[in-house]
C-alpha cells in the first residue's frame, strides 16, 4: 500500500512538472477578442501609463452598462465571492503606473503600479479604485482591504466607441485627464503631478551626479528657476556653480537673470554690464539685455545697449531690430521704422519671420509701439 501511494505521488509530481513544461513550451498567440494595449502620457517630466485589454462591443450595443458590466459592486460567482467592482477592461488586472508621486482627483497617490478597478452606477457616478494588487485576473479576487485610493467621478456621454479605449485629454503643464471610452460613455479621471517640485528634486540629485561636474547642468537648472520664478536662492547657487566652472557671457547672463528675478536689480545691472565687456558676448546677449532693460522701463539704457550691439554687428537682423525696439521705446517711431525696414530687407531673416516684421512696420507707420 505504501508503494502504491509512493508511485501515485511520484506520478502526480511528474504530471505537474510535465504540465508546467508544456505551458512554458506553448507559443504566444494573439488575443483576438480583447487584445492587450498600453497608453501613456508625459506630464512635465513624469509619466503615467495604463496597461489593459480592449474588449469590443460586437453587436452588444445597449447591453454593456448594467449587463456586461454590472452596475455597482456584484458577486461575480467566482473568486472571493465578495462585492466586486469592474476590472476596467478585460482579462487580467488593468494596471496604472505613475513614475512619480501624483494626485488622482486631488488625492495623493505614491509612485508605483496599481490595479485599476471601477464601479459604475446607473446614475452616472463611478468609484475609481486603485489597489495594491496588480497580479490578479480581473476583479474576481478583488479585496477592499487592498485599496490604496478610492475617489468618485462622474461619467459623461461620449461619441460611440466600439472597442474600449483609454486616452489622455485636456493636457496642461501639470495635469491630464485619463478617459475611459466605451460605447457612448466616458469615465474621466484627473491626474496631476507637482511638476516643479519633481523637477527641482531631480535637479538637486542630478547636481550630485555627473551633471554637476560641468557648467551645463547647473546653468540649465538655474535657468529653470528663473523661467518659473521658484527657489531663486537655489538658482543663484547653481548660477555661481556654473560660473566657477566656466565664466563667460552666457553663465554671467543667467546669474543676472536670477538676480533680476530675485528683485536684486542693482546687482543684476552690474552683472550685465560685466557681460557687455566680456569678449565672448554675442549679439544675442546684447539683444536679451536690452529687452530686460525695456522690461524694467530703463529705456535710455536699453537704447545704449542696442547701439553698442549695432556698432559691433550692424549686418545682423537682431542688432537692427534692437535699434528699432530702442527707438520705439522712446517714441521715436521714424527712426525705429528705418531700422525695421532694414530687418525686412536683411537676407538672413527667416522667411517665416517676415510677416511679423511687416506687422511691426505697419505699427510704426501708424505711430504705435512695437514693444508690447
Amino acid at each position: 500500500m505504501k508503494k502504491m501511494n509512493l508511485k501515485g505521488i511520484t506520478y502526480a509530481l511528474f504530471a505537474m512538472v510535465m504540465l508546467g513544461s508544456l505551458a512554458k513550451a506553448q507559443i504566444t498567440v494573439p488575443r483576438a477578442a480583447s487584445p492587450a494595449a498600453e497608453v501613456s502620457q508625459t506630464i512635465g517630466i513624469s509619466k503615467v501609463s495604463v496597461n489593459y485589454s480592449r474588449p469590443v462591443i460586437n453587436g452588444r450595443q445597449g447591453k454593456i452598462w448594467g449587463q456586461l458590466v454590472p452596475y455597482g459592486y456584484t458577486n461575480l460567482g467566482f473568486g472571493n465571492g465578495g462585492n466586486n467592482p469592474w476590472r476596467a477592461g478585460a482579462n487580467e488586472n488593468t494596471i496604472i503606473t505613475f513614475s512619480d508621486n501624483a494626485k488622482i482627483e486631488g488625492q495623493a497617490i505614491a509612485a508605483g503600479s496599481y490595479g485599476l478597478h471601477i464601479a459604475i452606477f446607473e446614475n452616472g457616478d463611478a468609484d475609481i479604485i486603485l489597489s495594491s494588487n496588480t497580479t490578479s485576473w480581473g476583479s474576481y479576487f478583488y479585496l477592499e482591504s487592498e485599496d490604496v485610493l478610492r475617489v468618485k467621478v462622474k461619467s459623461t456621454e461620449h461619441d460611440f466607441t466600439e472597442r474600449l479605449t483609454y486616452e489622455f485629454d485636456n493636457i496642461t503643464a501639470t495635469t491630464a485627464e485619463l478617459a475611459l471610452d466605451w460605447e457612448e460613455k466616458r469615465i474621466p479621471i484627473k491626474v496631476e503631478f507637482a511638476v516643479h517640485d519633481i523637477v527641482m528634486t531631480k535637479a538637486k540629485n542630478d547636481m550630485r551626479s555627473t551633471q554637476g561636474f560641468g557648467f551645463q547642468g547647473p546653468l540649465s537648472a538655474a535657468q529653470y528657476t528663473v523661467q518659473n520664478k521658484i527657489e531663486l536662492e537655489q538658482g543663484l547657487k547653481w548660477a555661481d556653480q556654473a560660473i566657477a566652472t566656466l565664466k563667460n557671457a552666457n553663465t554671467l547672463s543667467v546669474k543676472a537673470q536670477v538676480l533680476f528675478a530675485s528683485g536684486k536689480q542693482d546687482e543684476g545691472l552690474a552683472m550685465m554690464d560685466e557681460v557687455m565687456e566680456d569678449p565672448t558676448a554675442t549679439v544675442n546677449n546684447f539683444y536679451a539685455y536690452g529687452g530686460q532693460l525695456l522690461g524694467l522701463k530703463m529705456n535710455d539704457k536699453a537704447l545704449k545697449v542696442y547701439q553698442k550691439a549695432y556698432k559691433k554687428w550692424e549686418a545682423t537682423f537682431f542688432a537692427q531690430h534692437g535699434m528699432a525696439k530702442g527707438y520705439a521705446a522712446l517714441g521715436e517711431y521714424k527712426k525705429a521704422l528705418k531700422y525695421e525696414k532694414m530687418v525686412l530687407e536683411n537676407p538672413t531673416l527667416p522667411a517665416n519671420n517676415k510677416p511679423v516684421i511687416e506687422g511691426f512696420i505697419k505699427k510704426l507707420e501708424a505711430g504705435e509701439t512695437i514693444n508690447e
